[in-house]
């Protein structure tokens, strides 16, 4: 009895929420000219729940179907009137009074958890009615091409693909090839979006740091295929300098948790890089902002060609590690780690640590990973060289190679100098 109670309060309590919502909205109308309001809301998630409730202790799910039909015609029927009264064509008062009552239904006989976030989640809907229409006033046709584009990539193609690797050497993997793929194209539509929202140099920085939490590698790609279309592209390389930042920090980070040992031998050097991609894309951000703008009314936020390069190399660089490990073994740790690194650093330095105090020193795998971080890097202004212009990949490729060198010299020098 006490179960039966909290289910039927909850279901209370949705259509309490979706009413309260809805009136909310409709408070300023006159007194009883409206079909519903907080009260016949707050009861509709009740009938449901009394309904389900009915059908489940009778063993007979056609109660539960005819509570809907009955509450769909009472509902219907004077929703009808008012918007004849109203001149009124809209049906979403309708279609949220069915989603309460079978919400309320839900949370009795189903799983409450997921009514009650369903109940959240559609009262953020019915609440954003003003920035939805907003969103796609705004929305260009180019833009909703991209977009069901991704849509197609991710949902479609996507499951089709073996998750399993294909070639001799165990590294084809055709769904992680395409997985990466949508990140990259993804990553290009966010950072999109936030420079039309933040302004250019606020999005930039806003979508770039946040990519390179998930991959620098598919920001810098991004930000590549902006330079196209950009007058001048200093604020962009700016921002794909700062991404190789938060991407070295992020490996830092990673290491840390596995193996402290090799971040203490890494470290210095590690740092010395981030700081000059960090300074220099400050100062390029600083210093590009005016040279010149990205078009984002009239351009594809992404387009398939140059991601269908990237998945290309992406395969084929792939399936030369797996070849290259499966050859030199042990021996040709380093190599094989650096070669990782071009496609994935977090796998390369992940797979390196496991080793550490069973076949390899922590020295050995602290050089491993630097090689796989710097290879990454080196990959990347690499592939910005085939997809961008000369102005993007140019300074990109100066701190990239400055970067490595400061790098290399304090990783050098650094044990001889720290206590």
């Amino acid at each position: 009895m006490d179960t039966l109670l909290a289910r039927l309060g909850l279901a209370l309590a949705i259509g309490l929420l979706i009413g309260l919502e809805r009136g909310w909205r409709e408070r300023d109308a006159p007194d009883r000219s409206r079909t519903a309001g907080i009260r016949t809301y707050g009861i509709s998630g009740l009938l449901g729940g009394i309904f389900a409730a009915l059908a489940q202790s009778l063993n007979a799910v056609s109660v539960l179907i005819a509570g809907l039909l009955g509450f769909t015609a009472v509902l219907a029927f004077y929703k009808a009137r008012e918007a004849v009264y109203d001149e009124d064509f809209s049906v979403t008062s309708v279609m949220a009074g069915l989603a309460v009552f079978a919400l309320g239904a839900l949370a009795v006989v189903g799983d409450s958890t997921a009514a009650a976030g369903a109940a959240a989640a559609l009262a953020a809907l019915l609440a954003s009615r003003e920035i939805l229409h907003g969103l796609l006033k705004r929305l260009t046709w180019v833009e909703l091409r991209s977009a069901l584009i991704l849509a197609v990539m991710t949902a479609i193609v996507l499951p089709l693909l073996p998750n399993r690797t294909v070639d001799p050497w165990g590294g084809l993997n055709p769904w992680e090839i395409w997985f990466f793929t949508v990140l990259t194209a993804a990553i290009s539509y966010l950072g999109y979006i936030a420079i039309r929202m933040l302004g250019e140099t606020r999005g930039l920085v806003v979508s770039a740091v946040c990519g390179a939490l998930i991959s620098s590698t598919a920001v810098t790609l991004a930000l590549g295929r902006m330079a196209r279309s950009a007058d001048g592209s200093r604020h962009l390389a700016g921002a794909a300098m700062l991404a190789a930042m938060i991407s070295l920090v992020r490996v830092a980070l990673i290491i840390g948790l596995v193996e402290p040992r090799v971040l203490v031998a890494i470290l210095p050097a590690t740092l010395a890089a981030a700081v000059v991609f960090g300074l220099c894309g400050a100062l390029m951000l600083a210093s590009g902002v005016d040279a010149g703008r990205v078009d984002t009314s009239s351009r594809s936020p992404f387009d398939l060609g140059p991601l269908l390069l990237f998945a290309l190399l992406f395969a084929v660089i792939s399936m030369a590690n797996a070849a290259l490990a499966d050859r030199v073994g042990s021996e040709g740790l380093i190599a094989a780690t650096a070669i990782s690194g071009a496609v994935d650093v977090d796998i390369a330095v992940l797979s390196v640590l496991r080793l550490v105090g069973a076949s390899i020193s922590v020295e050995a795998a602290g050089q491993a990973v630097l090689a796989a971080i710097a290879i990454n890097a080196l990959l990347k202004v690499i592939m910005s060289m085939v997809t961008s212009r000369l102005s993007f990949w140019a300074p990109l490729l100066l701190t990239t190679l400055g970067a490595g060198v400061l790098g290399g010299v304090v990783y050098v020098f650094a044990p001889s100098i720290l206590p």
